[in-house]
């Protein structure tokens, strides 16, 4: 019985270090310019991504996780940063990995991958909304729904499908996760 105790507590402490260690991603910079209740507005600067089209659920992650583990002309690592976002363009799912800022066009190294392509990410403002639990569509759709109604009644032009951006890594404990559902806007 003690043993049980003492290998559950050990376990939780692992995860909540496993957890705390992928808040320490470089994360997308950005300043916020409207913060309500529900809702917060922010201007992203141009960011540079590695993004894939994709038709099912593991495809798109596991080939951008190939181009930064070195899967790429040069055989160059490339730390992971935050979020990685995810959005349904015309029927067509896209994931993308933002590179840190340390990369630009020019020294990115160059996917292997065909599919992959670099894109720089024009600056803009996009209004998010922030949620923890687990990564299902059903989590997803409410906020997307929420923030979607919020900013038409605030009378905000939505210019973008829904974002699903994801800030930890697999074994974060649900309730400590940091997901957002996002729409780019005016």
């Amino acid at each position: 019985m003690i043993r049980s105790a003492l290998f559950i507590k050990l376990l939780m402490f692992s995860l909540l270090f496993l957890t705390f260690k992928t808040m320490a991603y470089e994360e997308a910079t950005y300043s916020i310019v409207y913060q309500n209740d529900v809702y917060e507005i922010r201007n992203y600067s141009d960011r540079l991504a590695i993004q894939v089209n994709y038709t099912n659920q593991d495809g798109g992650f596991r080939r951008l996780f190939n181009y930064i583990s070195g899967s790429n002309i040069d055989s160059t690592k490339i730390n992971m940063t935050t979020p990685v976002t995810q959005s349904n363009e015309n029927g067509v799912k896209v994931m993308q990995f933002y590179l840190p800022s340390n990369f630009t066009k020019k020294n990115a190294p160059v996917p292997s991958d065909k599919e992959l392509e670099l894109i720089i990410i024009e600056q803009g403002y996009y209004a998010a909304i922030k949620y923890s639990g687990r990564l299902t569509d059903k989590n997803f759709d409410k906020r997307r729904k929420i923030l979607k109604d919020n900013l038409l009644k605030d009378s905000i032009e939505i210019l973008s499908s829904a974002i699903r951006a994801t800030y930890n890594g697999p074994f974060t404990l649900p309730f400590l996760r940091r997901n957002e559902a996002m729409f780019r806007v005016v």
